[in-house]
Order: structure tokens, then C-alpha cells, then sequence
């Protein structure tokens, strides 16, 4: 039987200690760290993303704010929010849920964050240091999925991973984490010819392509750690990119969906929060 990866339980330990660490805060009478999240239009998955994250805020006592835009906003308007957020004190990390309404591109909306506000690790200065290997903000998917393998102990210097796509959100930072980590990466992606072939090969895959329950037994080996990032809906139920009831006999360890890297994602955007905030006290004090 594998290891089942609980992203849900992993994230439970780590608010437990974020919310020892800011009831010390208050007792001190400090400020209190705080997230400003920018929601444009209404979008029910990401209505519904954001208020997860709110909901996680108030679990570990980090303040949250939402601030509601509307779809008809412009590029200037939604930067101008930023700029306003940028200058205010009380806050440490910015958030633009993405993707925005009506195919807007995100590019310069990203580049007006304060990259030492940026929490969801976006900015080019924070992918410049994550390549650089130097510290920054890592966007949370990412990096909640490192820190799920880190907590079960799955050996990641000298493995071989394979990260199934590139997406600036999650695989190509994951790729370069992972490098850092001290793995031998391999990235596949749409136009990757037979993909089973490198997976099979594999110690750890992360599977983050967007198709359902893709990765079956032949894609696998039993020495495989299997990591699901992937949120399809097939017949009113959430799936991941893994076909979790046909690997999970085979594989070493495995995360499911839901309760895997989702609950990862959120609380390693309040450790984000918490760093941006520590940073700022530091320079600031």
C-alpha cells in the first residue's frame, strides 16, 4: 500500500504553527501581518479560490482584505489599485487573482506589484531569483508541493522527477525548485513525444498537464512518487491529472484529489505573507 500524501493534514500542522507564531505577535502588541487579494469581475472558481484564502486568513489570524473590481475594469485601473497597495504600510502581500476577465493579460498588472509584496511569486524579479537560486517569493503551488514531499520525507537530492507541464504557475517554478533541490528534472509537456517513457524512469512525478486522470499504471513504476496537481471536473467531481484508483496500488506514495496539493496552495500563500511581513518588519525596525 503507498503513502498516502495529505496535503489537507500537512497544511493543518503548518497553520497551527503560523497561528502560535502571530498570536505571539499580538501579545506583543505588534502589527499584524495582512493580504490584500484583487478579485476582477466574478468568476465562480476564482470567487471561490479567494474565498479559501480569506477563509485561511482568519484561521491563522493573518488579516485579509478583498477588494472587488469590477469585469469592465481597465489594465490602468486594476494598476492604479496596485500602486495604492504598493504605498500603503499595513500591507505586506499582494494578490491579483489570475486568470483576469475578458482575456486580459496579466504581464503588466504582475510587474506593478511591489516584488517584495508579490506572495504569489510572479513578479520577474522573484522567477529571476528562484533561477538564480537566490531567496524570493516562490509562486505556492510550487512550492506547497515541494514542502508536501519535504514533510514525508521523500528523498529529493540525486532523484529523478519528471514535471508533466509548463505553465508559468506551476511547472516551469516547480522545474526550477526542483533543481535546486538538487534533482535531475525532466519536463514534458503537449508536444512531448512519448511521455510514459521518461516517467517510468522516474523517482517523483509531478503531474500538472490538466487532463483527467491522464497517468495511469503504464505511465509508472513502483518506485514512483506521485504528486497531483491537477483540478478537472469529470461528472460533477473533482479528478486530478492521475488515475488515482489505478496507481495507487503500484506507486510508492501518492497526494489525491482533493485534500492534496489544494490545501498546500493556500496555506504556503500565508508563509509567503508571513515572510513578506517578517522582511518588511526587519527593514523597517
Amino acid at each position: 500500500m503507498s503513502i498516502l500524501l495529505d496535503g489537507k493534514q500537512c497544511a493543518l500542522d503548518i497553520e497551527s504553527t503560523l497561528k502560535l507564531d502571530i498570536e505571539k505577535l499580538q501579545a506583543l502588541g505588534k502589527r499584524l501581518p495582512k493580504l490584500v487579494v484583487l478579485l476582477v469581475g466574478d468568476n465562480p472558481a476564482s470567487v471561490s479560490y479567494v474565498t479559501n484564502k480569506d477563509k485561511a486568513c482568519h484561521r491563522v489570524g493573518i488579516l485579509s482584505e478583498i477588494i472587488r473590481l469590477s469585469e469592465t475594469s481597465t489594465e490602468a485601473m486594476i494598476i492604479d489599485e496596485v500602486i495604492k497597495l504598493n504605498k500603503d504600510d499595513s500591507v505586506d502581500g499582494i494578490l491579483v487573482q489570475l486568470p483576469l476577465p475578458n482575456r486580459m493579460p496579466s504581464k503588466k498588472i504582475i510587474e506593478s506589484i511591489d516584488p517584495n509584496k508579490d506572495v504569489d511569486g510572479l513578479h520577474s524579479v522573484n522567477v529571476t531569483k528562484l533561477v538564480m537560486n537566490e531567496k524570493g517569493f516562490v509562486p505556492c503551488t510550487a512550492k506547497g508541493v515541494v514542502t508536501l514531499l519535504k514533510t514525508y520525507h521523500i528523498p529529493l537530492q540525486g532523484a529523478h522527477a519528471v514535471v508533466l507541464g509548463r505553465s508559468q504557475l506551476v511547472g516551469r517554478p516547480l522545474a526550477q525548485l526542483l533543481t535546486n533541490e538538487n534533482c535531475t528534472v525532466t519536463v514534458c509537456h503537449s508536444k512531448t513525444i512519448d511521455i510514459p517513457q521518461y516517467t517510468r524512469m522516474a523517482d517523483i512525478v509531478i503531474a500538472a498537464i490538466g487532463q483527467a486522470k491522464m497517468v495511469t499504471k503504464d505511465y509508472l513504476s513502483s518506485k514512483a512518487a506521485v504528486v497531483d496537481v491537477g483540478i478537472n471536473k469529470v461528472d460533477d467531481k473533482l479528478v486530478g491529472d492521475v488515475d488515482f484508483e489505478n496507481v495507487v496500488d503500484l506507486v510508492r506514495a501518492i497526494s489525491p484529489v482533493p485534500k492534496g496539493v489544494g490545501p498546500m496552495t493556500i496555506v504556503t500563500l500565508l508563509q509567503n505573507t508571513m515572510e513578506a511581513y517578517t522582511l518588511r518588519e526587519a527593514h523597517h525596525g
